[in-house]
């Protein structure tokens, strides 16, 4: 593995892990098994760390969403498995760790919400229009708005509020907020696939 995908990928595991105010670049450089010389070879101080670091892991994220999406019979697996692989994903994040990019690494934080914009609303937009044509979803939507909506509901659940307090009530509240949101625009027909599939994924994850 190249240095610079170590110093990424180990930066993205501490700041998923344990936020990003106390993590040092001594401790980057320890994860990644590289030497502080290196580490700034790459990168002139953390906040360059953390921008770039940021970038590589929602980039990793939103390609592993799009294989799944692409991968699934209709839009209804499409939906489960990504709610089963959020749900896996939840279990190792700090849910103090999107508050703290916002709060003391903002620059990184917008360029999050920029992608966001750019390419996870766009997916969610084709989900739910293709839920549609398949009579899975409600034929009245506003899939714009909709896709939008999913993301910030997503996004409530990784700052301070009186929903979360540890990663267990992160990773429950997550899967609620998700499974409100499918009931709310699921047509009959795709409630019943939705159980068969809620069976299949997310007991699965709830095992894994």
């Amino acid at each position: 593995m190249e240095p610079l995908t170590k110093i990424l990928s180990a930066s993205a595991e501490l700041f998923s892990q344990y936020g990003f105010k106390t993590i040092t670049m001594d401790d980057i450089a320890r994860r990644a098994g590289i030497s502080k010389k290196t580490l700034y070879q790459h990168f002139a101080n953390k906040q360059e760390v953390v921008n770039e670091s940021v970038v590589w892991y929602k980039n990793q994220m939103t390609d592993t969403c799009g294989a799944v999406l692409k991968d699934a019979e209709n839009a209804i697996e499409a939906m489960v498995k990504m709610l089963a692989f959020f749900d896996n994903m939840n279990k190792r994040i700090n849910p103090m760790a999107m508050f703290e990019m916002q709060r003391f690494f903002p620059e990184a934080y917008n360029l999050f919400r920029g992608m966001l914009v750019e390419r996870d609303v766009v997916m969610l937009r084709e989900n739910i229009l293709q839920g549609i044509k398949e009579g899975l979803y409600r034929d009245d939507l506003n899939a714009d708005l909709l896709a939008r909506y999913r993301l910030e509901t997503s996004l409530l659940v990784l700052q301070p509020n009186l929903l979360v307090s540890d990663r267990n009530d992160l990773m429950s509240v997550a899967l609620e907020i998700g499974e409100h949101f499918l009931y709310g625009i699921m047509t009959p027909k795709g409630e019943k696939l939705y159980q068969k599939y809620k069976t299949k994924y997310l007991k699965q994850a709830a095992t894994a």
